[in-house]
């Protein structure tokens, strides 16, 4: 057994292989792993005696969820209406340029994950960007490399 598998079934074990606990599984596999790895897909059906197919379509019904690897950061850029009136266009647009990825992409280092969201009911002090649960109010184009260099460290 694999370093990641055991990991995967102590977190199964933790919640005692119960079927009700199918999302705190993937929340807290999601938060090892910063990603659903696709084994960990198959133990989880295979202990909880759930199909797969039920699993995956939990894991991808729901957007906190991802199948992809994941950055060790997450950039959130709102474009809901009044963000997207005060800049967040050219916002997205720097972050994609310094980070050299699109909107859903993540770095080749893993570091950054780059993310667009249609409103985060914050409106009065947007545009907004969520770092890892930050938020950065009031943004513009030219703090983008300040946040960036921030999270870097």
């Amino acid at each position: 057994m694999t370093s990641d598998q055991t990991k995967i079934q102590a977190i199964i074990d933790k919640h005692h292989g119960q079927k009700k606990s199918l999302m705190a599984i993937l929340q807290d596999i999601q938060a090892e792993f910063r990603y659903l790895p696709q084994e960990s897909l198959r133990a989880v059906a295979k202990t909880l005696d759930i199909p797969l197919i039920d699993v995956v379509g939990v894991a991808t019904f729901y957007r906190a969820f991802s199948l992809k690897p994941r950055g060790r950061h997450t950039c959130t850029v709102c474009q809901g209406t009044a963000c997207h009136v005060r800049g967040a266009p050219r916002i997205l647009d720097e972050f994609e340029q310094r980070l050299k990825i699109k909107a859903g992409e993540t770095t080749e280092d893993k570091n950054f994950t780059l993310e667009t969201v249609a409103c985060l009911g914050c409106c009065a002090i947007g545009p907004v960007v969520v770092v890892d649960g930050d938020y950065h109010a009031h943004m513009t184009v030219r703090k983008v490399g300040t946040i960036l260099k921030k999270y870097r460290k």
